[in-house]
């Protein structure tokens, strides 16, 4: 059976893939979304931290996020929808990225001051003054919380760079919702419970998708926004032969702790803590997260089939990444029963997201996105609708990559910073920091 013919076929429905839904039907594209799940933003967008940040190791990576935060602070005006609902909301804390010597404070810096982001730096006491109850001592590396060097004393004193601006939105899926309910108004369909069996082609270009009812939906343009399943979108679809970079599903797990007693009544920022291998962020209700930053002393959970990937916390990460917390900050505690969510991140070989076409004509990539693409969604759909225009137009966006003028920061990102077939440089963070 055949359904419909709309202009574009998104295939995910998460907060990337809503995005791009929502920027391709204000372009007046009919645009049908499908996802297995059960619901808008249900996969590894539930499972995001949501945090709000501009420490990227490229310039584009550093202005992509410095304009996408003017979206998600002006959220009802980018949404523009009828009538009154609920809606994600922006807290604003500000960031701690404490020093390391994996990323030069000089060269984030440096890339802040182009890209016009607001900083401070801070030497150690001021972390003591302004975050009550840290412990700034220099541990580098990170070391297994089993390993008696781990306890071991400091060699020195962290300094940070602080971004007031920076923070995180407090409901992930709602946030995915709110921009799938802004695309449906303007004529979007969302089909949920039906997964792609076989991208359809026809000589060099895609003719659309086939779901595993049987249903065939007809249409000259796919995007792939599907996260850690995008790989296997993309074997479905017989392309990838040209990329450079590659994708891999990656386990991950995000915690939650208490928040220590006594702390100031102002919001906790977000501390990014590359010396000791962790991320810390205020959570409603007095609480803390906890998450990693894929330190070279922890295995990676590289997985095969992200629908088998196991969605409760184990003893084992929590004890690690929540001891290394509270080292930084001696007050939290480490309960014993572990307390958070795992979830599958879409990771690129260098951290940094592919936005493209690829070498079916039609067919668009939105992946390698997770853990650290969530704060960029609501601008990553007007970087998929503004490459879909120019292609399908016949640009050549690969001879000629397609530039977005931020229209609240005046930043030229080039979008050939996110090409299928980009080198992977080798100052590349190879982290979740991105």
């Amino acid at each position: 059976m055949t359904v419909g013919a709309p202009d574009v076929v998104v295939v995910g429905a998460g907060v990337i893939g809503s995005a791009i839904a929502l920027e391709l039907a204000r372009g007046g594209r009919q645009v049908t979304v499908v996802d297995k799940a059960g619901a808008v933003g249900h996969g590894s967008t539930s499972a995001s931290s949501a945090v709000i940040r501009f420490n990227y190791s490229t310039f584009a990576g550093v202005a992509t996020a410095w304009e996408a935060q003017h979206l998600w602070t002006s959220w009802a005006a980018h949404l523009r929808l009828a009538g009154h609902r609920p809606l994600a909301a922006f807290r604003r804390t500000g960031a701690v990225l404490l020093d390391s010597p994996t990323v030069a404070p000089s060269a984030t810096a440096a890339l802040f001051d182009r890209a016009g982001v607001p900083y401070e730096r801070w030497d150690a006491p001021t972390l003591r003054r302004r975050l009550p109850g840290i412990d700034p001592g220099r541990y580098w590396p990170p070391k297994p919380v089993d390993d008696d060097a781990f306890f071991a004393d400091p060699s020195g004193e962290l300094g940070a760079l602080f971004t007031p601006d920076a923070g995180y939105v407090d409901d992930p899926q709602l946030a995915a919702q709110n921009l799938a309910d802004a695309a449906a108004e303007l004529g979007a369909r969302f089909l949920f419970h039906h997964t792609v069996v076989a991208v359809d082609r026809y000589a060099d270009r895609v003719a659309g998708i086939r779901l595993a009812d049987g249903t065939r939906i007809a249409a000259p343009v796919v995007v792939n926004a599907t996260g850690p399943w995008s790989g296997g979108l993309n074997r479905l679809a017989g392309v990838g032969g040209d990329f450079t970079i590659g994708v891999r599903p990656l386990r991950e797990e995000v915690h939650q702790v208490a928040a220590p007693e006594g702390r100031p009544a102002e919001p906790f920022p977000l501390v990014a803590d590359l010396d000791l291998g962790t991320y810390i962020r205020e959570a409603p209700g007095g609480h803390l997260l906890v998450g990693g930053t894929e330190p070279d002393c922890d295995p990676h959970e590289w997985i095969d089939d992200p629908d088998g990937a196991d969605p409760r916390p184990t003893v084992r990460r929590f004890r690690t990444q929540v001891t290394r917390a509270a080292r930084r900050f001696p007050a939290i505690g480490v309960p014993n029963r572990p307390l958070g969510a795992a979830g599958v991140y879409d990771v690129a070989d260098d951290w940094t997201p592919i936005y493209d076409r690829t070498g079916l004509d039609g067919y668009y990539v939105a992946m390698g996105t997770s853990g650290n693409q969530f704060k960029n969604a609501p601008l990553v759909g007007r970087f998929l609708a503004a490459l879909i225009d120019a292609v399908e137009a016949g640009h050549d966006h690969d001879g000629d990559p397609v530039r977005h003028h931020g229209e609240h920061t005046g930043n030229v990102i080039d979008l050939g910073a996110f090409s299928r077939r980009r080198p992977i440089r080798s100052g590349a963070a190879r982290t979740v920091m991105g």
